[in-house]
């Protein structure tokens, strides 16, 4: 009788302790999760990239014809998402590297609640290309975005030629975007 009942309090802890481990959507997190690319392969992928309109954090409208004739670099992340955070040195250099050959690195931030906390962090840390924020209805062409950092990388014709989940080293997505850029 004793074993039982041990057993059965071992079986609720377990549970309890497991429930209390689940991630949680936050105000300001999205029902996205972040994600490392170490185990997650990147998906070849040729397709026309979608058509978007959407707002800069002064409020302006970015839109995705703005950059026909570009190689572009679309970054969906947001200001909670640590290996976000650990990419963007990368595109910061990128951008400055490759901006004079074509390139344009885009972010579109999943963040809730408006621009104010994405436009403190884009200071901080001193993103020099356009950032964006996400609405879903306007995204959908991407598919879904179900894990950030999500990454896609738009030849100069408009298709996806790459689409990236989780983060990725600097130097690999170099390689990338230079067989996109050439």
């Amino acid at each position: 009788m004793k074993s039982n009942r041990l057993l059965s309090v071992l079986a609720v802890t377990a549970l309890l302790g497991f429930a209390a481990c689940q991630p949680r959507e936050t105000a300001d997190a999205p029902a996205t999760d972040s994600v490392s690319a170490q185990n997650l392969p990147s998906l070849p992928v040729i397709q026309p990239a979608p058509d978007w309109t959407l707002m800069d954090l002064d409020g302006q409208p970015v839109s995705s014809s703005q950059f026909k004739g570009k190689v572009v670099v679309i970054d969906f992340w947001a200001t909670w998402c640590a290996p976000c955070r650990e990419e963007i040195p990368g595109y910061i250099a990128l951008q400055e590297k490759y901006g004079k050959d074509g390139l344009v690195i885009v972010g579109i931030s999943l963040d809730r609640g408006g621009p104010a906390k994405v436009i403190d962090f884009a200071k901080k840390f001193g993103i020099n290309y356009p950032v964006v924020m996400g609405d879903s209805e306007q995204l959908d062409g991407f598919g879904d975005i179900s894990a950030i950092p999500t990454t896609f990388l738009i030849d100069r014709d408009g298709n996806i030629r790459d689409r990236k989940v989780g983060a990725m080293a600097t130097a690999e997505y170099e390689k990338r975007i230079l067989a996109v850029l050439k």
